[in-house]
């Protein structure tokens, strides 16, 4: 699987239609009140990747198996969801254990959708939302600190530097995913699963006939998330709603050209979130199957081949490699190897995105 994500926000959003759009299901129930998603809803979803049909056609692969995102439907976060208002922090607990977080903001005017401010602002519904999110995870580090701030073990010095350090940065205003640790704190923040620490692309939801120009509101969002050293997309909910409708996928590609864009929000969403979490994607490619894995940027082929199978790291002995593009250039393995093009890289390579990899490994 490719990686996961909490789609959180103020109700009334569009996180739920979002939802909806990219699983293609009706899990996450849509209904214009607050509130309305009660338990996390969790749908995967294919990442689409133009390159995996092409190996696959070269190779006449019987089976294509695309790599996925696991996505995570919060319910929506109101001012006081840390201290138990709306439906309580119970529901930050569903975010802990997401590699990211997408911030789904309500960019559009439409009186007939409730706004549970009475208006749109997408800066103060971001920091509400950030807030709540900050004071979870100050409640965490703060317990933390207390369970251990009466004991003299001197191994615990690093972790109550720590912990100060974090709390610290979280009461200046500032999420954890903009404070910079080193080796020896890493291992101590890691277990404890911060929110704030989370990567987060923010995701504006416009009307129909802003999905292209963007809006005021859209700018705003976008300066806000380069001052936080993050990303953001636009992207339609109901234009998502529309696009998963369409079960044939040149039918599909049609529509979305028709719209002036050159791919879905969805396509939008997930290279964002692979940009922030470093991901790369790597094919395996044959008859049988054409098969897309993703791994983190900079991992060296053992690591990848882990992916796979533990046993194809544990006994990795060489990675027959070849680029895309030559994959491509020379139709195919057999082309690429008559050219000279596969490589045999050993356990120091670094995997490249878009690599063809057969591994070979002795168990």
């Amino acid at each position: 699987m490719g990686f996961n994500c909490g789609i959180v926000g103020l109700p009334n959003v569009g996180k739920s239609t979002l939802f909806n759009a990219i699983t293609q299901t009706a899990a996450a129930e849509a209904v214009n009140y607050p509130f309305c998603t009660i338990e996390p809803n969790v749908g995967r979803v294919e990442v689409p990747d133009p390159r995996l049909l092409q190996l696959a056609k070269i190779a006449s692969s019987k089976k294509i198996v695309a790599t996925q995102i696991e996505i995570v439907d919060i319910a929506g976060l109101v001012k006081g969801a840390s201290k138990g208002e709306g439906l309580g922090n119970q529901f930050l607990g569903h975010i802990r254990g997401t590699d990211a977080i997408l911030h789904v903001v309500r960019c559009f005017e439409n009186g007939d959708v409730i706004h549970v401010s009475g208006s749109v602002d997408p800066i103060r519904d971001m920091e509400i939302v950030e807030t709540e999110l900050m004071l979870a995870d100050l409640e965490s580090l703060k317990k933390r600190e207390a369970s251990i701030s009466k004991k003299n073990n001197a191994d615990l010095a690093a972790e109550k530097a720590f912990l100060e350090k974090s709390i610290d940065w979280l009461e200046s205003g500032k999420m954890l995913n903009r404070l910079i640790l080193n080796d020896g704190e890493m291992p101590l923040a890691d277990p404890m699963r911060l929110i704030t620490r989370k990567p987060v692309l923010y995701v504006c939801n416009v009307s129909e006939n802003e999905i292209i120009s963007g809006n005021a509101f859209t700018k705003r969002v976008e300066d806000f998330s380069k001052d936080r050293n993050s990303a953001m997309v636009v992207a339609s909910a109901a234009i998502e709603a529309e696009i998963a409708l369409i079960h044939d996928e040149n039918e599909r590609e049609l529509y979305i050209q028709s719209l002036g864009l050159s791919e879905s929000g969805l396509a939008r969403v997930i290279r964002g979130g692979y940009g922030l979490l470093d991901l790369i994607t790597f094919f395996t490619v044959g008859a049988p199957e054409a098969h897309a894995w993703t791994t983190k940027k900079n991992s060296r082929a053992p690591t990848a081949a882990g992916v796979i199978h533990t046993d194809f790291e544990h006994g990795f002995i060489c990675a027959e490699t070849i680029s895309y593009d030559d994959y491509i250039a020379h139709n195919g393995e057999s082309g690429a190897k008559a050219a000279g093009k596969m490589r045999l890289e050993g356990k120091e390579y670094l995997v490249n995105d878009g690599d063809i990899l057969h591994f070979r490994f002795n168990v």
